[in-house]
């Protein structure tokens, strides 16, 4: 080996030591470990999986929804939301099981009705939805406009069988509930090349 190579070699080793390696600050900071307390209020799941569903991250938010449900119980907006992403998923089984149990919980949640009718018009039910959605959107007072959409739809679907409305998730219209309001709760838009 050449001095140079040696003195180079020398050199990286001596500049590679000097870097820190992880260890106490050298300001006088805290030598012991973490103690886990939060700093602050952690978000609800419910809230994060809304956000997630709203961005299009349904699997994600189907696991926010779960946290949720871990932490607040099976309540009937939890069992409503987690059947919203199951539906978002594909998963329309799964979804229609969900959001029964959130009808049998509490009768009067527009949200689930709705999105029950959803997923039992991607299933190919259309009869049955209807009766759905005109139970969701009479316990509305036919105030959201996407309930009455979803409502035609599924009325003309019955009505011509041959209908040729692309039949795609997308179509139809979910909403939840939020701060006392129904959102719509819809994939992102995705611009056209």
């Amino acid at each position: 080996m050449t001095l140079g190579r040696a003195l180079a070699l020398t050199a990286i080793c001596l500049l590679a030591a000097c870097q820190s390696t992880g260890g106490l600050p050298l300001g006088g900071g805290d030598p012991y470990a973490p103690t886990g307390r939060a700093r602050g209020e952690a978000v609800d799941g419910l809230t994060v999986g809304h956000r997630l569903m709203e961005a299009g991250e349904f699997d994600l938010a189907l696991r926010a929804y779960y946290r949720a449900a871990a932490e607040t119980g099976a309540t009937v907006d939890v069992l409503s939301a987690i059947g919203s992403a199951n539906l978002r998923l594909g998963r329309l089984g799964q979804a229609e099981a969900m959001l029964r149990r959130a009808i049998d919980q509490d009768e009067r949640f527009v949200p689930a009705w709705n999105n029950l009718g959803v997923a039992l018009m991607e299933m190919g039910e259309p009869a049955e939805a209807s009766r759905v959605f005109r139970t969701a959107y009479a316990l509305d007072s036919g105030e959201s406009d996407a309930i009455r959409e979803n409502l035609r739809l599924a009325l003309a679907q019955i009505e011509n069988p041959a209908y040729d409305e692309p039949k795609d998730i997308t179509n139809y219209k979910l909403v939840r509930r939020g701060y006392g309001e129904y959102l719509l709760l819809g994939a992102p838009e995705v611009e056209q090349l």
